[in-house]
């Protein structure tokens, strides 16, 4: 079974969520079925089908960050949240 597209905003609209300091703060569903970033009422939310074992759904939110804001992984760094739903996230745009 071929897997679909990650659904993905627009660059820009995510860029424009960054605070003063490149920023970002993301509320993560890990294990889900399909994989996506939505903005609802300017939070973030990102789903990815990764669990969350040994830091995989970590890595899986971090690459499909990059692929949403069209940089490359090693631009977004995790500040914290390793173990929580709710993350924040540097990104070097």
């Amino acid at each position: 079974m071929k897997r679909s597209k990650a659904e993905l905003p627009e660059a820009g609209e995510l860029l424009a969520l960054l605070d003063d300091r490149q920023r970002l703060a993301v509320r993560v569903t890990p294990g889900a079925r399909s994989e996506a970033v939505t903005i609802e009422d300017g939070r973030v939310l990102v789903k990815v089908r990764a669990k969350p074992q040994d830091g995989a759904a970590n890595d899986a939110v971090i690459r499909l960050l990059a692929h949403a804001l069209g940089i490359a992984p090693s631009r977004v760094e995790m500040l914290c949240g390793a173990t929580s739903r709710e993350k924040l996230f540097r990104v070097e745009a």
